[in-house]
């Protein structure tokens, strides 16, 4: 079946195609003419506002090696001196294994210390980097957004397509855009743009553009195979490397060694020294990602031993002592899981999964106002699905259901079971507010000329105590009859008898009879 837009969407959507069509700007980096409504400001303020959510949703600041993250952002800025667009550009180094790097709208970058112990030099690193600041201020991402509003023929970000995320399937509210932009694939012009531009800023930074070279030759190996799964779920998801992009990168550093561009610094050295803890501590990271894996089988005790483990290898690392406290959790420990994440907060305060889970530990213990309060403080760092359906139920426990549902509405916005039951849980609560959204209702006249309405449960769940209401006028006068209908299944019609009849041969006319759901319960 075909379905034609309305006259309004219609001509929101022409008014959409001819603003963008009129609003043509000169790309700050190509220099070339391209559709732009999406401003500066506007991207300046996404950025802002995702980027730590989406540090969050990637395991947060690498905390327990502050010196690591000052050498990327000076690394950064050497770079970003020398790009086409000057924005705010930030830099950081994110507490995940996943080989992978992003930048968002506005010159907000991360590196995951999963790709960082893999890199040879500084030149490497500055390829990386190079490549994600043109990224940014080529508008790669804010380009995303606009083909998504194209295409939905509306202003709607979440056009862009989310697969394969974690973070996209608990994040909910505002930082879904975060976990959108950090998912999507560029497409290969923007990747090309970024290979190219970003080896002529390290070029102009004073680093050997070969390190581009030597780095694109290393990424398709390992997507050939040779690599971990965890290249696929990082980088190569969303800067697919290909033999393609090794040889237009041996090109261009040809036409830059032409142009009497030599040399260079791959500062091998300088690089080493500063990530010497990340190489000395993957044994102990590798330990943590495996206590991952245990969990996700449930098998937890052995979990337990390899953090453990890591902990005796890197005793302030929070995130272990995070994970361990999770343990005690799933064990139903509660009392000991909050001692947990009491430490793993002295060593880092800045990450939500911490309060989430003593949040949790917390509700489970009876313990309301202290649950309530770090469950707040964990959806200011990152809002989640999981917070949000722990809130609901704290205030349904306090008989709050007005702000009950407004967090399961939200948490609803996710996907898998957590997203299903705060749906499920917000629809129990507003069919017993709303039971006429969910229940509809027509009235009609048996042959009999009794007055009955058939009503039809269009909601996923079964409805019981279904009230309907008749207001009739017959014989001149206005009567009011109501009648329940004791069960309705999802998708079930039933007709439930007024007891009000007309006389035989006379019909109600129009505005004559008025029938409504009034009330219903679920169990």
């Amino acid at each position: 079946m075909t379905v034609f837009p309305s006259k309004a969407v219609q001509a929101f959507i022409g008014g959409l195609l001819l603003a963008a069509l009129g609003a043509c700007a000169v790309n700050p980096v190509t220099g070339q003419r391209e559709i732009s409504f999406i401003s500066e400001q506007r991207e300046l303020t996404i950025g802002q506002q995702q980027y730590l959510p989406s540090q969050q949703g990637q395991g947060g600041e690498l905390s327990v090696d502050p010196q690591l993250s000052a050498y990327v952002q000076e690394v950064g800025n050497r770079l970003a001196a020398v790009s086409d667009r000057q924005l705010p550009y930030e830099f950081v180094v994110l507490n995940n294994s996943v080989p992978n790097a992003w930048a968002l709208p506005g010159g907000k970058i991360a590196v995951n210390r999963g790709l960082l112990v893999e890199l040879n030099s500084e030149a490497e690193l500055a390829a990386v980097l190079g490549h994600e600041i043109v990224h940014a201020a080529a508008r790669h991402g804010a380009q995303a957004m606009e083909r998504g509003m194209l295409l939905q023929g509306a202003m709607v970000v979440g056009a862009i397509a989310v697969q394969g995320s974690e973070y996209a399937d608990y994040a909910v509210g505002g930082a879904q855009l975060g976990a959108q932009l950090l998912t999507q694939r560029y497409g290969r012009e923007a990747e090309r743009e970024s290979d190219a531009y970003g080896i002529r800023y390290m070029t102009k930074a004073g680093y050997d553009p070969a390190a581009a070279i030597s780095l694109q030759e290393t990424f398709v190996r390992l997507s050939q195979g040779q690599g971990s799964s965890n290249w696929l779920d990082g980088l190569f998801a969303s800067h697919p490397p290909s033999q393609e992009r090794v040889q237009n990168n041996r090109l261009l550093v040809a036409e830059l060694r032409a142009e009497g561009i030599t040399g260079g610094e791959l500062g091998v050295e300088r690089y080493q020294e500063a990530t010497q803890f990340l190489r000395e501590s993957k044994p102990a990271y590798d330990a943590f990602d495996e206590a991952e894996q245990l969990i996700a089988q449930d098998r937890l005790e052995e979990a337990s031993r390899r953090l453990d483990t890591a902990l005796s290898l890197v005793p302030n690392e929070a995130r272990f002592l995070g994970l361990q406290a999770d343990i005690l959790v799933y064990q139903r420990r509660y009392e000991a899981a909050v001692a947990e994440y009491d430490r793993a907060i002295a060593q880092d305060p800045n990450y939500f999964d911490y309060y989430l889970g003593r949040g949790v530990a917390y509700s489970r213990q009876g313990q309301e106002q202290r649950a309530t309060r770090d469950l707040q403080a964990s959806i200011k760092l990152l809002p989640t699905a999981l917070a949000m359906t722990e809130l609901g139920d704290l205030s349904l426990q306090s008989n709050d259901r007005a702000v009950a549902k407004q967090y399961y509405q939200i948490a609803a916005e996710a996907q898998g079971a957590i997203g299903e039951r705060s749906r499920s849980a917000f629809m129990q609560l507003d069919i017993a507010d709303n039971p006429g959204q969910y229940i509809s209702v027509q009235a009609y006249v048996t042959a009999q000329g009794r007055l009955v309405a058939r009503a039809q449960n269009t909601s996923p769940m079964p409805v019981r105590s279904v009230r309907v209401e008749f207001r009739a006028i017959i014989n001149g006068q206005e009567v009011g009859r109501a009648a329940v209908l004791p069960l309705l299944n999802p998708g079930q019609s039933g007709d439930v008898d007024s007891g009000l009849s007309y006389p035989e041969g006379v019909a109600p006319s129009a505005g004559q009879v008025s029938v409504q759901v009034t009330s219903a319960s679920v169990d």
